[in-house]
């Protein structure tokens, strides 16, 4: 196996990881522990 090729597998590994995280932390940023968007719960508990 030719060494471009490795480097191009490890390219392909890394920028499919780099996108799965950053997904993943995008989520995680919108969405609290029970699923809910954060930005869509009420402010005020009054109601």
């Amino acid at each position: 196996m030719p060494l471009g090729d490795i480097f191009y597998i490890i390219a392909m590994f890394l920028f499919a990881f780099m996108t799965f995280v950053i997904v993943r932390n995008y989520f995680r940023l919108k969405f609290d522990d029970k699923g809910r968007r954060k930005d869509m719960i009420d402010k005020d508990k009054k109601r």
